[in-house]
């Protein structure tokens, strides 16, 4: 056997490794959407706000409410479209949609997740809401990096990304929408398109 064919046989161990270890089958374009729905309830809400509220909310009013529902919506548009998407992929790569590493990813990514909306809805009951954003934007930062050790370890980057954002956010929370609307909505498309080309149109 020569050097070469025996790289080679290294290199395809590895994969099948990976693969074996690692949901691989996520969708850059699911991630492009995401944003775009993220840009659409950002807008929806700065409207709502401004129009109706003059700039600020009230915790027991109805464009708070309203808001928190547009917030769900994007996040329900976006887990659906994730599923669908991811679904359609991993047929395509041969792939099974349920098995023990994507129930590793989703365990990892919902701990942090899980966590962080609990601790959010505990301190809007107390009435406090200028972190909300700096929070979401580092909760989900930390679901993404914990997951990332069961995927594609690319993902890990832009939660490093989101939680920057979260921190700065915390320190400048009058500032809080404008980073949520880059951490959800900017850097999704970007990095969904930058995912998109690197793994989605690469033919196996």
């Amino acid at each position: 056997m020569s050097n070469e064919d025996y790289l080679k046989d290294i290199s395809e161990i590895k994969n099948l490794m990976n693969k074996s270890s690692r949901f691989i089958s996520l969708s850059g374009l699911s991630g492009i959407l995401a944003g775009i729905y993220a840009l659409i309830g950002a807008a929806a809400t700065y409207w709502l706000v401004t129009t109706y509220s003059y700039g600020t909310l009230v915790l027991d009013g109805w464009v708070f409410r309203t808001s928190m529902f547009i917030l769900f919506l994007v996040a329900l548009f976006s887990i659906i479209t994730a599923i669908l998407l991811t679904t359609r992929k991993a047929k395509q790569n041969g792939e099974k949609i349920w098995d023990s590493s994507s129930r590793r990813l989703l365990f990892n990514f919902l701990i942090p997740l899980v966590v962080g909306g609990l601790y959010i809805l505990i301190i809007l009951s107390h009435g406090k809401y200028g972190q909300t954003g700096g929070l979401m934007l580092i909760f989900y930062g930390l679901a993404l990096v914990s997951a990332s050790k069961h995927s594609i370890g690319d993902i890990k980057y832009l939660g490093y990304i989101e939680i920057i954002l979260g921190l700065i956010a915390a320190l400048y929370p009058d500032y809080g929408f404008w980073l949520w609307v880059i951490g959800f909505g900017i850097m999704h498309i970007i990095y969904g398109t930058w995912m998109h080309f690197k793994y989605d149109t690469v033919k196996s």
